[in-house]
């Protein structure tokens, strides 16, 4: 039986790497029945939605979802694309490998994880203005709420990880020395819950502004980072940069009631429509969707020929230093998967 799955090809360079994708698994033989929805600027131009109830109908049938970029209209009266999926399927684990595939970077050998608490934190949303005199905005006040049991389960979900992918330590990122409450609840419930693990997976802790300068000093000794969701949101970035920036960066949001895999990195506007764009992110991303869907070794399979490809340069898209089509580089990966 083939596998739903629901795809969102997305605004701006969204659709081509998308297309680009789908052919790539269908060359790869994945068993996936999709079923293609529209979010973003493409909600908003068919729906008057960005993310409309038949999208979000379809995630909830098929549990599954492979999203491209998405833009997120500007003005009041729109609901917030990510935070809406956030909600409403409770993905409380955004997922971020970063690993070194182009040689000669300053940096060779990362193969990180960073899995960041996706549903609490600051960006919960509680905020609001504060009256001062004559001015009614004259502050404003942002709530960073954070649970114990959202704390637990998002631990809890790193070391399962790193468990399951054979993985050797979990390092807790925080702020615990200045925000002794919130932050405090975090680290206290994270050093509880590693103890169940260890020795077996190894447990270290950073206060999140050292483990900034630490990524970039010496980033090869850290394996899964766990943290909440400002941080988590900051430091994804650092490390995508880390292995050459977000055109290599897939990520995946995790939940109780489903799971959404996509391609980190924005529409690009500047280059939708002209066919160059680089669609490894979201090829990867799809990797990691086909891992979740126990199809391991097929992504293994795209994963290898994908990075055989980037590693010999010579059809690459222009972010790569060479001068191919997203048409093109896709060819050349499925040549590859198919030798």
């Amino acid at each position: 039986m083939r596998i739903p799955v629901t795809l969102i090809p997305g605004d701006g360079i969204g659709p081509s790497i998308s297309s680009a994708t789908v052919r790539l698994l269908e060359a790869a033989g994945a068993d996936i029945e999709w079923d293609t929805q529209v979010a973003g600027m493409a909600g908003v131009a068919k729906y008057g939605d960005p993310i409309p109830d038949v999208t979000l109908d379809s995630i909830k049938r098929t549990r599954v979802a492979l999203k491209g970029p998405l833009e997120t209209p500007v003005g009041e009266g729109f609901r917030s694309i990510n935070v809406s999926l956030r909600k409403t399927f409770d993905l409380y684990a955004n997922v971020r490998p970063a690993h070194s595939i182009v040689k000669g970077g300053r940096y060779e050998n990362i193969d990180l994880v960073l899995i960041r608490e996706n549903t609490e934190g600051l960006y919960i949303g509680i905020e609001h203005y504060i009256k001062i005199g004559d001015d009614p905005k004259a502050a404003a006040e942002s709530v960073a709420l954070i649970t114990r049991a959202g704390s637990e389960r998002i631990v809890r979900y790193a070391f399962e990880y790193a468990r399951a992918h054979g993985r050797k330590k979990v390092t807790l990122v925080h702020k615990a020395n200045i925000l002794k409450f919130s932050q405090g609840l975090f680290l206290e419930v994270g050093r509880k819950i590693a103890r169940e693990y260890m020795p077996q997976i190894e447990f270290d802790e950073r206060i999140v502004d050292a483990m900034a300068m630490n990524l970039v000093i010496k980033p090869e000794i850290f394996d899964v980072i766990v943290t909440t969701n400002l941080f988590g949101d900051i430091l994804s970035d650092q490390i995508s940069g880390l292995v050459g920036g977000l055109g290599l960066a897939p990520g995946a949001n995790i939940g109780v009631n489903g799971a959404i895999f996509e391609a980190v990195h924005g529409t690009a506007p500047d280059i939708a429509g002209k066919g160059i764009a680089n669609p490894s992110a979201l090829m990867l991303a799809a990797c990691m969707m086909l891992e979740h869907l126990k199809d391991g070794e097929r992504a293994r399979r795209i994963r290898t020929a994908l990075e055989a490809t980037i590693i010999e340069g010579v059809t690459v898209t222009g972010d790569l230093g060479g001068k191919a089509t997203t048409d093109e580089f896709t060819e050349a990966v499925i040549k590859r998967l198919e030798a």
